[in-house]
């Protein structure tokens, strides 16, 4: 593709509005879109995907750029990640530009470990710890773009069904290899005026996101709790598996984030969801529920590195210290939600981080200090939706290894 001077300029202009890192990637790009409406869809996906490229390598196109000022980092993006010639980019260039991208393209620096995976130090020695055989395959499916992965609503459709029907309109998905309701698209279809997207029958959601509902197997007429619902798509599932039968809360500290869910929940055809906005994990709202509740699913505010291919600027934007504070959270989340269980009830706390000081190191401590709770076999409670992982115990998915995000879960169950 032949890259116009006005082109790069708004890929530059983007990458410097993202590189401060002070809000997810994400929201600030669409921001940057808002102010620039003047840009259209094409110029847009080419800004995105430079973006993206950009927050994925940039430690080492930084390394070989010689630099970290947001136009060089664009310009290396283009040229290393984007594959675009020079000879594609030289009318947009200045003649100073053109010599340097030259010189970029034939530059072969030394790169440390950590450098090579376009990691900071801290993680890529974490890693190491906690996953010393795949940090390096890990590492490098990192650097990817995530696949699409859809859900089918099946209180409007099969997974055969809505396959066919995505195949007739050209949009090519093949089955998720575990979830037996997911749907893996080919490329980057645009579905949000589909008509199976606008009728609530498809939903985009990662299939290990999927797989955590499965731990919970919630059944019809029970009383559910998903305690950090955020926009709804693992609620939404939920209430799928409970035929809209029973109660489902969905609570959120986040009026946005719950907003978000008020589209997809009027799409879905459910009636059993209520979402509920708290103050905090220990809200009156929250409390009066003790020991009332059948299932309960704390999907906890993480790092989420196990979403470093959709997100990669998580990894650049946490730092150790943060990691810590996060524990302290997921500490008082996990406690507050089993304070809801009743006897026999069942509680699944998930993440989509990857370390252990935010998974297992979490669930020890609960459960040390809760002997009420003991776990339950992951692999097991999947089996019997007829799933297949070898999984044991705790759930761990990794991108490398599973095709989907990395996720944690544990089943707790409360003894009778």
């Amino acid at each position: 593709m032949s890259v116009r001077a006005n082109q790069l300029a708004a890929l530059a202009d983007a990458v410097a509005a993202v590189l401060p890192l002070s809000s997810p990637a994400d929201a600030t790009l669409h921001e940057f879109f808002r102010r620039h409406r003047q840009l259209g869809q094409r110029d847009r996906a080419f800004i995105a995907e430079g973006v993206f490229a950009t927050l994925r390598r940039r430690r080492s196109l930084a390394a070989q750029a010689g630099s970290t000022e947001p136009r060089r980092l664009a310009l290396a993006a283009c040229i290393r990640e984007l594959g675009i010639s020079l000879r594609e980019l030289e009318p947009a260039l200045s003649r100073e530009e053109q010599v340097w991208a030259r010189e970029f393209k034939a530059r072969r620096p030394a790169l440390t470990p950590a450098e090579a995976a376009d990691l900071p130090d801290w993680l890529w020695d974490a890693l190491g710890v906690a996953l010393p055989h795949e940090r390096d395959a890990l590492s490098r499916a990192w650097l990817a773009a995530a696949p699409l992965d859809l859900r089918v609503n099946t209180l409007k459709t099969t997974r055969e069904e809505a396959r066919a029907a995505l195949a007739a309109d050209g949009i090519e998905c093949t089955p998720t290899p575990f979830s037996p309701l997911g749907l893996r698209a080919t490329g980057r279809p645009a579905l949000q005026h589909h008509p199976l997207y606008a009728s609530g029958a498809i939903e985009v959601q990662d299939e290990g996101s999927q797989l955590l509902c499965f731990l919970v197997a919630p059944r019809r007429g029970e009383m559910v709790v998903d305690f950090c619902a955020g926009a709804g798509g693992k609620t939404l599932l939920l209430g799928a598996m409970m035929h809209s039968e029973g109660r489902l809360y969905a609570f959120d500290v986040s009026a946005r984030r719950l907003a978000r869910l008020k589209p997809r929940l009027a799409r879905s055809g459910l009636s059993n969801v209520n979402p509920v906005l708290i103050e905090s994990e220990g809200a009156a709202r929250v409390k009066r529920l003790a020991g009332k509740i059948d299932r309960v699913l704390v999907d906890a505010p993480c790092s989420g590195f196990g979403t470093l291919r959709r997100n990669p600027d998580l990894k650049w934007r946490h730092t150790a210290r943060a990691i810590d504070e996060l524990a302290a959270k997921q500490k008082r989340l996990l406690a507050a939600a089993a304070a809801l269980c009743k006897p026999g009830g069942r509680l699944v706390y998930a993440t989509c981080s990857v370390l252990p000081a935010e998974n297992e190191a979490i669930v020890d401590d609960f459960l040390a200090a809760h002997p009420a709770f003991a776990p339950r076999d992951a692999a097991a409670e999947l089996a019997r939706a007829g799933i297949a992982i070898d999984c044991g115990q705790y759930l761990r998915l990794l991108p490398h290894r599973h095709g989907c995000d990395g996720f944690f879960a544990a089943v707790l169950e409360r003894r009778s």
